[in-house]
């Protein structure tokens, strides 16, 4: 993965954990156990993680929508977790719909399927608040 990404130190560590507990558990677990698992590897990790984290959906200043997010890794990454045959179009547009709902721009999908799976998806827009550094 480059390291030129946007929190690919985190995205890096967060694929280290992906590919250890895939290696492990292999193919066919319920996501509820991938994700049990990627908790407890990203914690051996050092990362700070939440779990089924509540995100609001707006429109025009009004909820119209709750979602859950898989993980939240160092409040700068949401992990969307499949068990799938494949990532399909609308996983991607999920955790896209993650991203535009927060402040968070970053996000991986990892699907436990036949094959490991990963994608990255990066979503800014002016309603993301930026703290110039």
């Amino acid at each position: 993965m480059n390291s030129n990404y946007q929190h690919s130190d985190i995205t890096q560590l967060i694929l280290k954990a992906f590919y250890k507990v895939y290696n492990t558990l292999g193919y066919g677990f319920l996501e509820k156990v991938y994700e049990n698992a990627m908790l407890l590897e990203l914690h051996k990790l050092g990362l700070n993680c939440l779990r089924q984290q509540p995100i609001d959906v707006f429109y025009d200043d009004q909820k119209v929508g709750l979602y859950y997010a898989d993980l939240i890794v160092n409040d700068c990454v949401i992990i969307e977790l499949k068990a799938a045959e494949g990532i399909a179009l609308e996983h991607e547009a999920q955790l896209t719909n993650y991203l535009k709902a927060t402040e968070i721009e970053v996000g991986l999908l990892l699907n436990f399927g036949r094959e490991p799976q990963q994608k990255r998806k990066v979503f800014a827009n002016n309603r993301k608040n930026h703290n110039p550094s």
